[in-house]
């Protein structure tokens, strides 16, 4: 059975409902699956909880869903270039649960390899350490936190083959990864699927068994922050 659908929709049809848990891939706008995020815009689903390390900006990726008021709940690391999500936050609209970053990828990459939970320092003695067991190994305080399973992933690759092995380009590999491990199925978008075989099996970074279904498009590619210096005089 083919892993390859037409388009961002096909590959999420019959995936898609309500209360859904969502795990996507990104950092900023570099590697986000936009395609799959606009198809999820337009399926009108709702009550979503997604698991990413940003919301995107304002009309563009992740930030999409928040301007229709599709996200109940975000759990992530950086929120600080979206101004709706802002508003949404502080008005009491949507859900936050802050992590640092690096527990958020270990927190994927966790769910991902069937360990429901682990003891890390990051946090300790802040806000983010409520409510959370403590326990003390070698005179040092940890904290518990738990794995993240997501019903669903949403990924961006660079190159896939028809089995699903994906390769990522440089950053853009960032989060997608351990995002992609802990869904219970993964859906990703590739800019060009290459015939079977003909990935070097030392430069794939997913196999594919993890993979359930691919879609390749055009992608946007926005730059989320532009900074240049002036060009010195000769």
């Amino acid at each position: 059975m083919t892993k390859v659908y037409p388009t961002a929709a096909a590959a999420l049809d019959g995936l898609l409902r309500d209360n859904l848990m969502i795990a996507a891939g990104g950092f900023g706008l570099c590697g986000i699956p936009e395609l799959l995020i606009a198809a999820i815009r337009d399926s009108g689903v709702k009550g979503l909880t997604v698991a990413s390390n940003n919301a995107g900006v304002d009309g563009f990726g992740l930030g999409q869903l928040l301007e229709t008021r599709q996200v109940k709940k975000m759990i992530s690391s950086y929120v600080g270039e979206n101004a709706e999500f802002m508003r949404q936050y502080l008005s009491g609209e949507l859900e936050l649960e802050f992590n640092p970053q690096g527990t958020l990828a270990e927190r994927m990459r966790a769910g991902g390899a069937g360990i429901p939970g682990f003891y890390t320092k990051t946090g300790v003695g802040t806000v983010i350490a409520e409510g959370k067991e403590h326990h003390d190994f070698d005179g040092q305080t940890y904290i518990l936190e738990r794995g993240i399973v997501a019903d669903l992933a949403i990924v961006k690759a660079w190159k896939a083959d028809p089995s699903g092995n994906l390769v990522f380009r440089k950053t853009a590999r960032n989060f997608n990864v351990p995002a992609a491990t802990c869904g219970k199925i993964c859906v990703a978008e590739v800019e060009e699927i290459v015939p079977l075989g003909s990935l070097d099996p030392d430069t794939i970074h997913l196999p594919g068994i993890y993979v359930h279904r691919l879609v390749q498009g055009p992608h946007e590619k926005r730059i989320e922050q532009r900074t240049v210096r002036k060009r010195e005089s000769v």
